[in-house]
């Protein structure tokens, strides 16, 4: 095992503390020396960089999260698929608990890199090739990440553990309802379903997308939605993205789905937040977190419902 001062990096984050680096130091696909810094980044996972007297890897370290229905053995599926595909890192070892990655010289996007006109097309083609080319590759049982379940089985974790949010539980679950209800007719496609802009990473020539946690099968417009409601795109763009991804011109009913489902993808990142308020030991402020997507939610929620009355 190195010393402290072996594991100092250049920059890229702080050693971990000894418990971890002990334990990426025992995995069993190692050469020569291992030295580790921590990524930052992660609001579910601990990542790491780590490099041995070969090369350069991440290390993600992760058990099953029941109550954000992540299995790791659908992440570590997706990612290999999604490596065959061409627009992931290569999987080089797992074991429990344990995923190490290729690592990519890259920089991750940013919400404002995202909203340049001139990175949409790149990135909807990114999200079009996850979703048709990802399930090409994918071999087992694979999950389905369907939203309104998603959103009803939080509401409930929220309530048996008797959450400071209980009483606004039953105005959310209608929503969902309505939500559910306003945004069929659903195509199936198989989706990232968390489409961040630190999960895209930019190597200088292409764009790669990694953290396949939540990955299953699921409408398109929810990655289309969550990337627009995550990084804030403005109505222009979000018809842009639209036109682009279905390669015609945006019909109102598409509209009208499409702005369900934002809607409900904004609703499931603030429950996604409100229970890792309760449920998550990692170091991160989430209830700035809920309340921020929360608000975002209600302006959603109230533009969608004037819209209905037009």
């Amino acid at each position: 095992m190195s010393t402290d001062e072996e594991r100092v990096h250049d920059g890229t984050g702080h050693a971990p503390d000894e418990d971890v680096h002990e334990r990426i130091s025992s995995l069993g696909c190692w050469r020569g020396q291992v030295r580790a810094s921590v990524l930052g980044g992660g609001i579910t996972n601990r990542n790491y960089r780590v490099q041995d007297d070969e090369g350069k890897y991440v290390v993600r370290l992760g058990d099953d999260i029941p109550v954000h229905q992540i299995l790791r053995f659908n992440e570590l599926s997706a990612s290999r698929a999604a490596h065959a595909a061409g627009i992931a890192p290569a999987v080089l070892f797992h074991e429990p608990g344990v995923l190490v990655l290729e690592f990519i010289d890259s920089e991750p996007l940013s919400p404002e890199r995202v909203r340049d006109p001139e990175n949409l097309p790149a990135i909807v083609e990114l999200i079009r090739r996850c979703h048709q080319d990802v399930p090409l590759h994918l071999r087992g049982a694979s999950l389905v990440f369907w939203v309104f379940h998603v959103v009803r089985d939080y509401a409930a974790t929220l309530r048996d553990s008797d959450s400071p949010y209980q009483s606004r539980l039953n105005d959310w679950l209608d929503a969902a309802r309505m939500l559910e209800h306003e945004a069929g007719p659903f195509d199936m496609v198989f989706g990232h379903n968390d489409l961040l802009a630190g999960n895209m990473l930019d190597d200088g020539n292409r764009l790669w997308l990694i953290d396949w946690e939540y990955a299953g099968f699921n409408s398109p417009l929810f990655d289309l939605g969550g990337l627009a409601s995550n990084n804030e795109l403005t109505a222009a763009a979000e018809t842009r993205m639209l036109e682009l991804y279905y390669s015609e011109p945006l019909t109102a009913l598409r509209w009208r789905q499409y702005q369900a489902m934002k809607c409900a993808s904004l609703l499931r990142e603030t429950l996604w937040s409100m229970v890792s308020e309760i449920h998550s030991q990692l170091d991160f402020d989430y209830a700035s977190y809920s309340r921020d997507n929360l608000q975002r939610f209600e302006r959603a929620l109230q533009d969608f419902d004037a819209s209905r009355g037009m």
